[in-house]
C-alpha cells in the first residue's frame, strides 16, 4: 500500500487529491489546483471564434491543440502565448512531486489605471503531459469527478495506522481532534477554534471523535456519479468512441447521439477484466523485479565475502613473498659472512706468515750486526761467506709478492636486485576474463635468423593481417640434444640473441604470443646447427678497466703495474676445445696466468686468486696452478718473448690441461670441472699477448680447436623450418 501513495497525490501540491477531476488526457487534478493554474486566453482563439472563422475543429480534439500549446516539453522553464509577442512570460515552477507547473497569470491592473481588459477564455495545461485544454463556457465543470479515485484515498487513509491529522493546518498537519459529519473535515483544536466556533450556523453541526468519524465515513453511502452535461441525470450509458459514460439525454439530445454506446454495467465489467489481464502481466514483471532484487542483494553479499576472502589470500602470497625474501636474505647474508671469514683467514695467515719471518729477518740482522763488531779477522772468515749466502737467501724471500696483500678489502660482491625490483613493480593482477581474441601464432623470418659459435639470433612477426593486440612472446629452444622446450625470452621484442648454447650441435626454436586473453599457439618449429669450432675475440665489455685492446681485439696488454683479467667472448659448456695464445712481450720477469674464468671472476686480481678462476700462472724460470688462491704441482718451464702457450679444456672428461711450446706442463691441471667457461689471461704493463702463430686467424677472430687441428674453417650454418 505504501508504494501507491505517489499515485494518490497532486501534481501540483503534491497532496492527496481533494475533489479531483478528470482531464481529457486522463490525469488527474484538484479542482482548486486546476482553477489556480488556469491561463485566460484571448476571444480570438477560443473555439467559438475558430469556428466562427471556419476552423473545423472538434470539442473533443485536444490532441490537436498540442500544436499550439504555450509551454511544451522543450521549454526552457519559461513561456508565452504564440499570438501576441508582448504577452510577458510566465515562469515555470516545480511541484514536490517534481512535475512543472504554471502559475495563473499576473492579476490584471485596477481599472482606473488601465482599460478594461479585452474577453478572455480559460486554457489549462496538464502539468504532467503538457498538453493544453481550451474550457468551454462551463469551465471547470465540464470536466467530470473522479469519485473513483476519492474512494480509494479514502480507502487508503482509513486503512494507515498513523493518526488522523487535521486537513487545515497549512505546514505540519497536526493530529485531529474532531471531525464535523455535516462539514466531513477533521480538525485540529487550534483549527477547529479558527474555522469551526461553536456558534451560529456552525453550532448545530455535530462533532466527533477522529475514529468515530473515520467510521461514519466509512459507512456512509457513496454519492452517484452524475453527467457533466446533465447534472440531473446519473450515468446509463458508455459511448465507445469518446470513450466516457454518458446519461440518455446526451444521447437524445447530445452530440454522442450518432456514436456507438453499449451498457455501463457491460462495459464496466469488460474494462474490468481488461484492466486485470494487464495487471498480470505487470505482476509478473513486478515478480520477476523482486527477485532481481534479491539477486542483487545476495551479490552484495557475495561481493563482500569474496572480497574479505580475496583480500585473506592476497595478504597470504604476500607474506609468502615476504618469506621468500627473508630466506634469500638469510642465505645472501650468508654468502657474505663466509666471504668475510675468508678474507680475514687470508690476511690473518699473511699477518702470521710475515711475523715469523719478519722476526728470523731481525734475528739474523741483529747476528750479523754483532758478528760485524768482533775483531778476530781469521773467525770472521771462516763464517763470513755463509752469513753472506744467508742474507741473500732472505732478502730473495722478501721478494715481490710478498709484501704485496693477498686480498683485497672490498666485498666483490654486487646485488642484482634490479630483476626483483621490476618484477615488484610489475606485481598486478591477471585478467581474469576474455576481454579480447587470442593472438594468432608468431611467423619465424627464417632469412633473419642466424647462429655464430655457440649464440643463436631468432627473429619474428606477426601474421599481415592480424589485428589482436599482441603484449608480448615466449621464445623456447631444447637442449640441444631433442629435449624438452624451456623458455628463454619472454618479453615484447620481436628478436632475440641467445648465447650459451653448445657447440657443434642441433637446436630446436619455436615463439607464442600472448595477450591479456591468452596465449597463441606455437609458431612453426625452426632447427638450427651451432659452429663445430669456437672463434671468438677478446671481450671490452667485461674486461677490467686497466686492459688495453688492439688488433681488432685479438691483442691485450694492460697499463698497470698490478694484474688485470680480460675473457673470452664465447663461453664453453660442452665437447674438447683448445686454444693458443703467443707472449708479444715480456719485461722485468712479471707472472702471466692462462686458463678459463665464469663470466664473474674477479677483474682486479690475478687469474685463480678465487674460485670462478682455473689458471697456469708462469714466470721466466717456473709455472704453477692456481686455483681460488691455492698453488698446486710447480713444474719446471718458463716462459719468455715468442713463447706459445696451450690451454686444452676437455669438457667430455671434464678436465685441464696446459702446455708451454707444445710440452705439457705437468700431469692434469684441474678435473671435474663442469658449468659454462670463458677463456681468460691475466696481465700487467710488462706483458702483450695475442693468438698464437699456429691458430688460424680470420675475421677478428680466432679458433679454439682440436689439438693439433688448426687447420679449420667455418661450417655452414643449417637452418630449416619443420
Amino acid at each position: 500500500m505504501e508504494e501507491m501513495e505517489e499515485e494518490l497525490k497532486c501534481p501540483v501540491c503534491g497532496s492527496f487529491y481533494r475533489e479531483p477531476i478528470i482531464l481529457p488526457c486522463s490525469h488527474n487534478l484538484c479542482q482548486a489546483c486546476a482553477r489556480n493554474i488556469l491561463v485566460q486566453t484571448p476571444d480570438s482563439e477560443s473555439p467559438q471564434s475558430r469556428r466562427a472563422s471556419g476552423s473545423a475543429v472538434s470539442d473533443y480534439d485536444y490532441l490537436d491543440l498540442d500544436k499550439m500549446s504555450l509551454y511544451s516539453e522543450a521549454d526552457s522553464g519559461y513561456g508565452s502565448y504564440g499570438g501576441f509577442a508582448s504577452a510577458p512570460t510566465t515562469p515555470c515552477q516545480k511541484s514536490p512531486n517534481g512535475v512543472r507547473v504554471f502559475p495563473p497569470a499576473a492579476p490584471p491592473p485596477p481599472a482606473a489605471l488601465a482599460p478594461p481588459p479585452p474577453p478572455r477564455n480559460a486554457c489549462l495545461t496538464c502539468p504532467q503531459c503538457h498538453r493544453s485544454l481550451v474550457l468551454d463556457e462551463r469551465g471547470l465543470r465540464g470536466f467530470p469527478r473522479n469519485r473513483l479515485l476519492e474512494g480509494v484515498i479514502d480507502r487508503y487513509q482509513q486503512g494507515r495506522a498513523a493518526a488522523l491529522r487535521c486537513q487545515l493546518c497549512e505546514k505540519a498537519p497536526k493530529e485531529a481532534a474532531v471531525m464535523c459529519e455535516q462539514c466531513d473535515v477533521f480538525y485540529c483544536e487550534p483549527c477547529r477554534l479558527r474555522c469551526h466556533p461553536p456558534r451560529g450556523p456552525l453550532a448545530k453541526h455535530r462533532l466527533v471523535p477522529p475514529a468515530q468519524g473515520r467510521v461514519s465515513r466509512r459507512l456512509s453511502p457513496r454519492k452517484i456519479s452524475t453527467c457533466t452535461d446533465h447534472e440531473l441525470e446519473n450515468h446509463s450509458m458508455y459511448c465507445v468512441q469518446c470513450k466516457s459514460p454518458v446519461c440518455y439525454q446526451c444521447l437524445e439530445e447530445g452530440k454522442h447521439s450518432s456514436h456507438e454506446v453499449k451498457a455501463l454495467g457491460a462495459m464496466w465489467k469488460l474494462h474490468k477484466s481488461q484492466l486485470s489481464q494487464a495487471l498480470n502481466g505487470l505482476s509478473d514483471r513486478a515478480k520477476e523485479a523482486k527477485e532481481f532484487l534479491v539477486q542483487l542483494r545476495n551479490m552484495v553479499q557475495q561481493i563482500q565475502e569474496n572480497s574479505v576472502e580475496f583480500e585473506a589470500c592476497l595478504v597470504a602470497q604476500c607474506d609468502a613473498l615476504i618469506d621468500a625474501l627473508n630466506r634469500r636474505k638469510a642465505q645472501l647474508l650468508s654468502r657474505v659472512n663466509k666471504e668475510h671469514e675468508h678474507k680475514l683467514k687470508v690476511v690473518r695467515d699473511q699477518i702470521s706468515h710475515c711475523t715469523v719471518k719478519l722476526r728470523q729477518t731481525t734475528g739474523l740482522m741483529e747476528y750479523c750486526l754483532e758478528v760485524i763488531k768482533e775483531n778476530d779477522p781469521s773467525g770472521f772468515l771462516q763464517i763470513s761467506d755463509a752469513l753472506i749466502r744467508r742474507v741473500h737467501l732472505t732478502e730473495d724471500q722478501w721478494g715481490k709478492g710478498t709484501l704485496t696483500p693477498r686480498m683485497t678489502t672490498d666485498f666483490d660482491l654486487n646485488l642484482d636486485n634490479a630483476p626483483l625490483l621490476q618484477s615488484i613493480h610489475q606485481l598486478d593482477f591477471v585478467q581474469m576474463k576474455v576481454s579480447s581474441p587470442v593472438p594468432a601464432p608468431p611467423i619465424l623470418q627464417l632469412e633473419e635468423c642466424c647462429t655464430h659459435n655457440n649464440s643463436a639470433t631468432l627473429s619474428w612477426k606477426q601474421p599481415p593481417l592480424s589485428t589482436v593486440q599482441v603484449e608480448g612472446y615466449i621464445l623456447e629452444l631444447d637442449d640441444g640434444n631433442g629435449g624438452q622446450f624451456r623458455e628463454v625470452y619472454v618479453g615484447k621484442e620481436t628478436m632475440c640473441t641467445v648465447d650459451g648454447l653448445h657447440f657443434n650441435s642441433t637446436y630446436s626454436a619455436r615463439v607464442k604470443a600472448f595477450n591479456k586473453s591468452g596465449v597463441s599457439p606455437y609458431s612453426k618449429t625452426l632447427v638450427l646447427q651451432t659452429s663445430e669450432v669456437a672463434w671468438f675475440s677478446f671481450d671490452p665489455s667485461s674486461a677490467h678497466a686497466d686492459i688495453i685492446f688492439s688488433n681488432d681485439n685479438l691483442t691485450v696488454t694492460c697499463n698497470s703495474y698490478d694484474d688485470r683479467v680480460v675473457l673470452g667472448k664465447t663461453g664453453f659448456s660442452k665437447g674438447l676445445h683448445y686454444w693458443e695464445l703467443s707472449i708479444d712481450r715480456y719485461d722485468n720477469h712479471p707472472d702471466p696466468a692462462f686458463g678459463v674464468a665464469r663470466i664473474d671472476v674477479l677483474k682486479d686480481a690475478m687469474l685463480g686468486k678465487d674460485d670462478k678462476a682455473w689458471a697456469m700462472y708462469v714466470d721466466n724460470n717456473r709455472s704453477w696452478f692456481m686455483h681460488n688462491n691455492s698453488h698446486t704441482n710447480r713444474t719446471e718451464g718458463g716462459i719468455t718473448k715468442g713463447t706459445t702457450v696451450g690451454v686444452l679444456l676437455d669438457l667430455t672428461r671434464r678436465t685441464l690441461t696446459f702446455s708451454i711450446n707444445e710440452d705439457q706442463q705437468g700431469p692434469v691441471a684441474f678435473e671435474n670441472l663442469e658449468g659454462l667457461f670463458f677463456p681468460a689471461v691475466s696481465l700487467n704493463r710488462n706483458v702483450q699477448v695475442r693468438p698464437g702463430s699456429g691458430s688460424l686467424q680470420q675475421g677478428g677472430t680466432f679458433p679454439a680447436v682440436g689439438r693439433g687441428d688448426l687447420a679449420v674453417t667455418l661450417p655452414l650454418m643449417l637452418l630449416s623450418l619443420q
